[in-house]
């Protein structure tokens, strides 16, 4: 008995996941858009640092004539095995006509992640938020926002 309360530890509040690669759909304005939504294909990469609320994240969308990467650094927080939301922020790097913006801008990430129960699947789903992310034209200045939301496979 003594050996077994010797080896014990303190249950804590980790997710039973960490890394994913993913897929999945993101949507937002164009900067030469006449205020209607447009859909990017969104590849998605998160690395948990282990032991540590906070993540390595990279999000590259594809448009049929834009490209755009958006690392961040995000702040975890577990809620529960399966369900962990996060703040990040970052850096957006579009091209003209991404959904992101046209340059280069600071970016906000709210965002959550939901281990599918006994599989290696993650649904993730978050905002980008990019400030002054257009540059000339009606919209310079303005910030872009998009959401976007897909599966992500657990390593």
């Amino acid at each position: 008995m003594a050996l077994a309360v010797g080896l014990s530890q303190s249950a804590s509040a980790q997710p039973a996941y960490g890394s994913y690669i993913g897929g999945g759909l993101g949507i937002g304005h164009e900067s030469d858009d006449d205020g209607q939504l447009d859909a990017a294909g969104v590849v998605t990469a998160r690395y948990k640092f282990l032991k540590s609320p906070i993540s390595a994240r990279a999000q590259l969308f594809i448009d049929r004539d834009s490209v755009a990467i958006v690392p961040t650094v995000s702040y975890d927080i577990p809620v529960s095995w399966q369900l962990e939301p996060y703040i990040g922020a970052g850096v957006a790097f579009g091209t003209n006509g991404s959904i992101v913006g046209d340059g280069a801008s600071f970016v906000i990430q709210p965002g959550v992640d939901y281990a599918i129960p006994n599989t290696q699947w993650v649904v993730f789903g978050n905002a980008l938020v990019a400030f002054d992310a257009y540059e000339g034209g009606d919209k310079d200045g303005d910030p872009a926002v998009s959401i976007q939301t897909g599966v992500g496979w657990q390593f």
